[in-house]
């Protein structure tokens, strides 16, 4: 077994502890902790009792490793691997009880800055849906033990997901972003959760998507997925702000990008 399929394999098993203890603390009623960039912008209790559930056996597994949370702070190893969480993506959605929610787990090498880390192993874990999307580096990308594929050609348009941030000022750019690529697209989804988003990228059930504004926790794990199923994943203007991320298959991801680069 390699490095990478070792990282993966931990990374799913704690990846569904985590989801069920997510899972549990939605049954039993939500909590909010704190609101972070805006009002809308929400911590539950549990997505902080969750990460330090995913911290504390990562650091039983792997003491040397570093950690890179979304809901404290980062700290570095000794290993040269990091481990890139989101403990509940989705949070809002999770909070009025909408099932779209997922655990996000990503093992990578090279620090916590996306622009330069080599992602290692990903697992994304959808409790409600008790789906595990899973891939190791050069090994693949799996829900369960399906292989997974991204789509090629889309004649009849595009299938395409997105998302808009939480400051009300960033809702227009993000708008007009949408009306630019819609003339593309089949449809449009918007979820709330880019792990999960980017994990049905990579299964085929979206044929692309695009976003400005991800956190590094949000599509770590995602990415290698889409990246692992055969498809392409760009973060455009990276000297900027908010960052645009676009995923797909070659052929969506290039159009989408050719739309809106002159964007970033």
């Amino acid at each position: 077994m390699s490095v990478e399929t070792e990282l993966r394999d931990l990374a799913s098993e704690i990846a569904r502890e985590a989801g069920e203890l997510a899972r549990r603390r939605r049954a039993e009623g939500v909590h909010l902790a704190a609101t972070k960039s805006s009002i809308a912008d929400i911590v539950t209790e549990a997505d902080r009792e969750v990460e330090e559930l995913i911290q504390d056996r990562l650091r039983a597994a792997r003491p040397g490793d570093g950690f890179f949370g979304e809901e404290s702070e980062p700290t570095a190893g000794e290993t040269g691997v990091t481990w890139v969480v989101d403990p509940i993506d989705g949070t809002v959605n999770y909070a009025y009880g909408t099932p779209m929610y997922a655990v996000s787990i990503a093992a990578v090498r090279g620090g916590a800055d996306p622009d330069r880390w080599q992602a290692l192993a990903g697992a994304v874990y959808a409790p409600a849906a008790d789906e595990l999307f899973t891939a190791a580096r050069e090994h693949g990308a799996w829900l369960g033990d399906q292989r997974l594929a991204v789509n090629g050609s889309t004649p009849a348009g595009a299938l395409l997901g997105t998302g808009f941030g939480y400051d009300p000022a960033t809702h227009d750019g993000d708008l007009a972003t949408v009306r630019r690529v819609m003339p593309m697209a089949r449809d449009l989804r918007r979820s709330g959760s880019a792990a999960l988003d980017l994990s049905y990228v990579a299964a085929g059930r979206l044929d692309g998507y695009f976003e400005r504004g991800l956190k590094p926790w949000d599509h770590a794990a995602g990415a290698l997925l889409v990246s692992e199923a055969g498809g392409r994943v760009s973060r455009l203007g990276t000297a900027a702000p908010r960052p645009m991320l676009v995923a797909g298959g070659t052929e969506v991801h290039d159009r989408i990008c050719e739309i809106i680069g002159d964007e970033t």
